[in-house]
């Protein structure tokens, strides 16, 4: 498919490349498969759902051809180039920028000098690119956003560890993805040294404040009848109960909830809930968590700490491919 995809955009009409790329997406399948594991495990990408990924980003660049390469480039020029980082960061979707060079050209040449979860100095170069001068072109946006957002995520992620490194606390990511990324996005996070909570609403119950809302008036309250409910409809599951008071915190451990997420405590009601839990319960600590606040909060003693902004806020960073 990669050799059909190159002669289809590189040596053909735009209108070819175009249908070429409409035929192959037009198939279906799934190139995972899901399944329940233990919780706070790292995503891992296999390189069937990476180069799926990769094809839908080049077909919705390229569509019916690049045609500012096509028109200017000719078909048997040669390049080289480095994609280097313009700023300090942690490495994540190198993959994904090898994926989309080789798509566009089989023959081409990569030297890979950083790897995926490694923490480099401005200047340092990722990957030398050698071969089909169009192929490069044309797949460098594809391969630079893959990188830049991937390797922002993993950046953020390894400020907040190193912020609560010397205590006993996890920082965990949480369901706040963009679409359609969410194993790559988690992928990052673990590159950067965090872990991962739930990937989805499957593999973890996840009971929150509106689910007690809707069953406010059971008997004899809300969370112990939400979490009976749980372990009877999927015993395998671990449980964990967000609590927004001191009184829900006791009330789920009653239930025996495996986790308690303490949601938007202060500091002190967050050591109030750990002394109250005493190893009974692993605790989540969330909401107003940052750079600032994060080591307050892992000395409170709570277990693991969930960052919304690893995911929804991570700011891309600055990588760039030159032509040598």
């Amino acid at each position: 498919m990669a050799a059909e995809i190159h002669v289809a955009f590189l040596n053909q009409s735009p209108v070819s490349g175009h249908y070429n790329f409409a035929r192959f997406f037009h198939r279906v399948f799934f190139l995972f498969q899901f399944s329940i594991c233990p919780q706070f495990d790292g995503v891992k990408l296999s390189a069937a759902e990476i180069r799926h990924a990769v094809r839908l980003a080049l077909a919705e660049d390229i569509g019916s051809g690049d045609a500012t390469t096509l028109a200017t480039v000719p078909a048997n020029a040669m390049a080289k180039a480095v994609m280097r980082a313009r700023e300090p960061l942690v490495v994540a979707g190198i993959g994904f920028a090898e994926t989309a060079f080789r798509e566009l050209s089989p023959k081409i040449k990569i030297e890979k000098l950083s790897h995926d979860g490694q923490r480099i100095a401005a200047g340092t170069t990722l990957l030398k690119i050698s071969g089909s001068a169009r192929a490069i072109l044309t797949a460098e946006r594809v391969a630079l956003n893959f990188v830049q957002r991937l390797s922002g995520v993993a950046t953020l992620t390894s400020n907040f560890v190193e912020a609560v490194r010397g205590t006993n606390v996890q920082i965990l990511d949480t369901r706040k993805t963009t679409p359609g990324w969410r194993r790559f996005e988690k992928y990052a996070v673990a590159c950067g040294g965090g872990n991962n909570h739930r990937l989805g609403l499957f593999d973890m119950i996840l009971i929150k404040d509106n689910h007690l809302v809707a069953l406010q008036n059971e008997k004899p309250n809300s969370i112990a009848a939400a979490v009976a409910r749980a372990r009877k409809k999927f015993p395998k599951l671990k449980v964990e109960v967000e609590a927004d008071t001191l009184k829900q915190v006791e009330e789920a451990v009653n239930a025996n909830a495996d986790f308690i997420l303490l949601d938007n405590m202060d500091l002190k009601q967050l050591h109030q809930a750990v002394k109250i839990l005493n190893g009974r319960a692993k605790t989540e600590a969330s909401g107003g968590v940052n750079l600032n606040t994060v080591r307050e909060i892992a000395e409170t003693g709570v277990d693991f700490i969930s960052v919304g902004a690893l995911t929804h806020s991570a700011p891309a960073v600055d990588i760039g491919l030159d032509f040598k």
